[in-house]
C-alpha cells in the first residue's frame, strides 16, 4: 500500500498509462489544463481529482497538487 509519500500529478497520469491528451479527455478537461496542473499553474477540482484517482488506482489522499506558481 502507499506509505507516507505523495505522487505527482504527472506520475498519476503515467500510472494510468495515458498521454496528456488521453488523460485530459478522460478527466473532462483540455490538455493545456492538465499541463498547467502538472506545473503548478492552477489546481484540479475535487471532481477532477476523484476521476484521476479512479483512472490511476491511486487514492486521492496520495496525489500531490503543486502550489500555484
Amino acid at each position: 500500500m502507499f506509505a507516507d509519500f505523495t505522487i505527482s500529478l504527472a506520475a498519476v497520469r503515467v500510472n494510468a498509462g495515458m498521454t496528456i491528451e488521453e488523460f485530459a479527455k478522460a478527466v473532462g478537461v483540455d490538455k493545456g489544463t492538465i499541463f498547467n496542473w502538472e506545473h503548478g499553474k492552477g489546481e484540479p477540482t475535487a471532481n477532477a481529482l476523484r476521476k484521476m484517482s479512479e483512472l490511476s488506482g491511486i487514492p486521492m489522499d496520495y496525489i500531490f497538487v503543486p502550489e500555484k506558481s
